[in-house]
């Protein structure tokens, strides 16, 4: 005969932690009951349970005590679930199905159940009865899970039997609603509804407490009534059978029905017929939603009508995966897996937190949607039948698929001990050291918290790693001997996987696998091993067949080059670095292809910063002197250039640097060039000093990839009694000559730069360089306000610094006068309303033009340089040759209001960015915001969009320029 433990010692091996009140409670029970506290989950809270339920009904108790099978399930249920030890203080007549808990049943025993329950009574009696039958049969359930040997076994059982209790509440409110509906008989019976399982439910994966995802249907059964007249009766019957589960009552409500994943969700209609569900799938629906089919059943209501309902929009579901845009759902379908969880749950999110059920989830489905296209077999319903599926069927690895269906099971384990406990809706692991180690004795499987934490990380860990493994690893069976892998995928199902991540040529992928994989050297057994991972991360570029062909090319280039190798094994952030720049920038990749070594630079962000200004000028001056032929010192000066320009490309794509940093980044690499090309070309030029002004953007320092560069040239005499003077025939010979010669450097067939003088004066019908004095002379007596204007920007950047000085001076005159005239004023207005008018290119949308267009790039640099011209002689801050310092300078002296600066800079700030990014993204210069959508979401990408949000940069550039636009109109023209 069992004794009452006498020792702390002992209540503590049993789990009990309030020890003392344990002791003096246990006197009060059967000795032969005490260690049977040793397998309840919370040894304290059972403990209270069991005594407040000895008062609430004394006689069940000692029915109870008197069994040790019941005691010992009692004990368990009341440690596991203070929300069902609630039930049986409310109801504790029902505690006698512990004597006999069967286990799950099917849906059409648990429906006679709840039906009985309710038949004797009516209206909220009849509700309340279905809802504590329902708890009942839930307890039953509870305690048949909790005395299992393996929890894990009982997870999938235990999981369908929650969702056929579902199914049959379901079922018996649409008969009570039906029951006491006010429609006239013959209409009621007319009208025909199912309930359709959606989510869990209709996997038949429920959880202890979850929403349950429903979509109606219904149709009329005969000519009794019209369509209108079935639809308002079968809406009836759905929210009355939707309250008569959810709303608040005597006894408590069972779960939310979530009909929200019906057409149009929650602006939709609640119920539709059949021809209506199809008319919306075939027309509108988006990808997410054919998903959200895979698991479509007949939960409730009028089987047959479920029946066809699943039949009839199954072809479409099955299909989906080779609709337009399917890539781009399928890229946000996983963001939004975790977009929604707060920061500070991710860490304790068993759903959808990284490593959590969700991942498992979205894989699973995402390789049914892939290959259930040609093979029924994997139409499965749950998420562990259809990883089974998968493996038969040669898709997954039996192996994985073994591995991840048991993390798969623990992960929902613990969820169901999570919601039993209370019976609460949460995913959320406990953070409270008792909580956890509650837990771990919940589950069975675990002797404290710290254990239950390790296994809840290796998993974690694992299933992170479940999208690699289980779809690209795969991938390589196709093309790659992988005696390790169990599955072996053949070519056409390889080529369909990788059509359906977004390859627009899955067999010329397929070729670039094999090539890269081919062989036993080291590079192509690291390559086997990389390769998952890589075609994961280029499947998330935009245009992933372009990055998978220049990994090819690159790795082909660097051959076995230990660092190259090294990298791609050991650092997986630059690997990841190389694959985004590969699959978004062909720019950049056409660069790279050039230079691979430069992939090195990947992994330090340092070596990515773009060099200053000094160390690339050292570096030209030095290449010059290094070469005797001018030839080769262009030919090295190009190549130097080409680097650092593919420097600060990998620098703005990967984020490392702003905007305002690549503008002056370029600058600094162009001016470093044509000092560069200016020495190696002076070599026996002598009697003149020369110089490079740059202009607009580049005088600026605000250049993009795909800018050109805008110049003047200057020069002047150094000999004197010559009879040559400055403007003689010999000086201007010898400075055409070196303009020629930059012109000539410059012609770069892989990087050219294209200097343009169209600023100059005249135009394109004056002298390509004028000396000094000419400027004077023209600027005193010829000069237009537009030439004072584009004066505004000028900056030496290569040449004499004398000179340069000078001419600094003398622009100085030009572009700050002192008082600009009204009729000034109304020329500079009059050239703009032209240049809008004439410049625009043919048929191009003034909305998507990045330069000219209303409110883009033109718009906020002719606001900001009339506010020089007008105000720069007496504000020196305005003197800047950079439109962004102008523009703040301008808000410091109170010449434009903060909002229009704001709106202005903004306007300014997305032309520039997407004016390079579509640079980077084609390679091509383009100053027009594509139009078509794949286009425009590569760009988008390059300036850092999520997958999927090509409509969010459109709308994001539209407004901001209709507002500068605004503010333009208002300001400059005085609208």
């Amino acid at each position: 005969m069992s004794r009452i433990p006498s020792t702390l010692a002992e209540l503590a091996r049993l789990g009990f932690t309030e020890l003392s009140a344990a002791r003096d409670r246990l006197q009060e029970l059967p000795p032969e009951s005490v260690p049977l506290f040793a397998g309840a989950a919370d040894p304290d809270q059972a403990l209270r349970e069991v005594e407040q339920l000895r008062d609430k009904d004394p006689e069940m108790f000692d029915r109870l005590l008197a069994d040790e099978q019941a005691t010992a399930s009692l004990i368990r249920v009341l440690g596991a679930s203070s929300g069902l030890a609630q039930f049986l203080m409310r109801h504790p007549e029902h505690a006698e199905v512990l004597f006999d808990a069967p286990g799950p049943r099917s849906q059409l025993e648990y429906e006679a159940e709840f039906a009985a329950a309710a038949a004797a009574s009516t209206g909220v009696a009849a509700q309340d009865a279905l809802r504590v039958a329902y708890r009942r049969a839930v307890l039953s359930l509870a305690a048949w899970d909790l005395e299992q040997a393996d929890p894990r076994d009982a997870v999938e059982p235990v999981a369908a039997a929650l969702a056929d209790l579902a199914g049959a509440a379901l079922h018996v409110a649409l008969q009570l609603a039906r029951r006491d509906s006010r429609a006239a008989p013959e209409a009621l019976a007319a009208t025909s509804l199912a309930i359709i399982g959606m989510g869990k439910a209709g996997g038949r994966e429920l959880n202890y407490l979850s929403d349950v995802d429903v979509i109606f249907v219904a149709e009329r059964r005969d000519d009794a009534i019209d369509d209108t007249r079935m639809l308002s009766i079968a809406t009836s019957l759905a929210r009355s059978a939707i309250a008569i589960i959810s709303e608040p009552s005597v006894e408590p409500p069972l779960w939310e029905v979530d009909a929200n994943l019906r057409p149009e969700g929650k602006d939709g209609a609640l119920v539709r017929t059949l021809e209506s569900h199809l008319a919306y799938y075939e027309r509108w629906a988006k990808i997410w939603e054919f998903q959200a089919l895979l698991k479509a059943r007949p939960l409730a209501g009028d089987a047959d009508l479920g029946r066809r309902y699943v039949e009839t929009l199954a072809p479409l579901v099955w299909a989906s995966a080779g609709r337009e845009g399917f890539v781009a759902s399928v890229q946000g379908m996983r963001e939004r897996v975790t977009e929604h969880v707060p920061s500070e749950q991710r860490d304790v999110q068993l759903k959808l937190g990284p490593g959590g059920l969700r991942d498992i989830e979205f894989t699973v489905q995402l390789l049914q949607l892939v290959h259930g296209q040609y093979d029924d077999g994997i139409r499965q319903g749950s998420t562990l039948s259809a990883l089974a599926a998968l493996a038969e069927g040669g898709y997954v690895g039996r192996a994985e698929a073994v591995e991840f269906s048991e993390d798969y099971r623990l992960l929902r384990l613990l969820e169901h001990r999570l919601q039993l406990a209370k019976l609460r809706r949460t995913h959320l692991m406990p953070t409270d050291a008792e909580a956890l180690r509650v837990l771990a004795r919940a589950t069975g499987m675990f002797a404290n918290a710290d254990e239950l934490i390790a296994a809840w990380e290796r998993v974690k860990r694992a299933v992170r790693s479940l999208h690699l493994r289980l779809f690209y690893r795969t991938l390589l069976s196709a093309v790659a001997a992988l005696p390790e892998e169990g599955a072996a995928l053949s070519g056409e199902q390889a080529a369909a996987r990788l059509a359906v991540i977004g390859f627009v040529d899955p067999v010329g992928a397929l070729r670039h696998i094999a090539a890269l994989t081919a062989g036993v050297s080291r590079r192509a057994a690291i390559q086997r091993t990389l390769l998952p991972v890589m075609l994961e991360w280029l499947s998330e570029g935009a245009d992933p067949d372009h990055g998978l062909l220049a990994f090819r090319r690159v790795s082909e280039d660097l051959g076995e080059a230990y660092w190259y190798l090294r990298m791609l094994r050991d650092s997986t952030a630059a690997a990841h670095r190389l694959a985004q720049v590969l699959s978004g920038s062909r720019y950049a990749t056409r660069l790279l292809e050039r230079t691979p070594d430069a992939a090195a630079w990947l992994e330090n962000d340092s070596e990515l910063r773009p060099r200053a200004a000094q160390s690339l000028l050292d570096e030209a001056l030095a290449t010059t002197a290094r070469h005797e032929s001018s030839g080769a010192a262009v030919n090295a000066l190009r190549a130097a250039r080409r680097r650092e320009m593919l420097r600060v490309a990998l620098a703005s794509l990967l984020g490392v640097i702003s905007t305002k940093e690549v503008g002056r980044a370029i600058a600094d690499i162009n001016t470093a060039f044509l000092q560069g090309a200016l020495a190696s070309a002076r070599r026996g030029v002598d009697g003149i000093q020369f110089a490079v002004i740059a202009m607009g953007r580049f005088g600026g320092a605000e250049l993009g990839f795909g800018s050109d560069a805008d110049v003047m040239y200057v020069y002047r005499s150094e000999v004197s009694g010559s009879g040559d003077g400055a403007d003689g025939p010999g000086s201007r010979r010898m400075a055409e000559r070196l303009v020629r010669a930059l012109v000539e450097a410059s012609d770069d067939l892989r990087l050219p730069l294209d200097l343009d003088a169209s600023l100059r004066p005249e135009g394109k019908n004056g002298p390509i360089v004028r000396s000094l004095d000419s400027y004077r002379a023209y600027y005193a007596r010829w000069s237009l306000t537009w030439e004072a204007q584009a004066l505004l920007r000028a900056r030496g950047v290569a040449g004499d610094q004398e000179l340069i000085d000078d001419f600094e001076a003398l622009a100085d005159e030009v572009r700050y006068p002192a008082r600009l005239t009204e009729h000034e004023v109304r020329e500079v207005k009059r050239v703009k309303a032209r240049v809008e008018a004439e410049r625009l290119p043919q048929a191009a949308d003034p909305s998507r033009h990045l330069k000219l267009g209303r409110g883009s790039l033109s718009d906020v640099e002719w606001f900001v340089q009339l506010l020089q011209l007008q105000y720069g002689h007496g504000l020196p801050a305005l003197r800047t040759t950079s439109t962004l310092d102008a523009l703040s300078a301008a808000l410091d002296a109170r010449l434009v209001q903060h909002a229009d600066a704001d709106v202005l800079r903004d306007a300014w700030m997305i032309a520039t960015r997407a004016r390079s990014a579509t640079t980077l993204w084609s390679g091509a210069a383009s100053d027009i915001l594509p139009i078509d959508w794949n286009e425009l979401e590569g760009v988008a990408r390059v300036m850092g969009y999520p997958p999927g949000h090509a409509a969010e940069l459109e709308h994001d550039y539209l407004r901001a320029t209709r507002l500068a636009r605004r503010v333009f109109e208002r300001e400059f023209y005085g609208e």
